[in-house]
């Protein structure tokens, strides 16, 4: 399989309930991670601009104070791939980086 071809309906609820904090919206991967003030998120969003650069796989991003919601599909395929999974993974280990 690869890594951009939609998963399953079980491979999704199997990493969101494994990962805390990630929910499915529809064919897309959402969370909101909270920072104690505005720079801390905003360094986070840039974090994570430049891991989707580097990997040319890019989230939708919203950036407001002390929260910045990420949101991860691979639109080409209509739905959630496990290069997803994969960035989404990612941006929890930049939040506790």
């Amino acid at each position: 399989m690869s890594k951009r071809e939609k998963l399953s309906d079980a491979a999704i609820v199997a990493f969101v309930t494994s990962h805390l904090g990630w929910e499915r919206q529809g064919d897309a991967l959402v969370k909101t991670f909270e920072f104690a003030d505005y720079p801390g998120g905003l360094a986070f969003a840039v974090r994570v601009g430049f891991a989707a650069e580097r990997r040319d796989h890019h989230p939708d991003l919203r950036v407001s104070y002390r929260k910045v919601e990420v949101t991860w599909s691979t639109h080409d395929q209509g739905g959630i791939t496990a290069v997803d999974i994969e960035m989404a993974e990612l941006c929890d280990q930049l939040h506790h980086a």
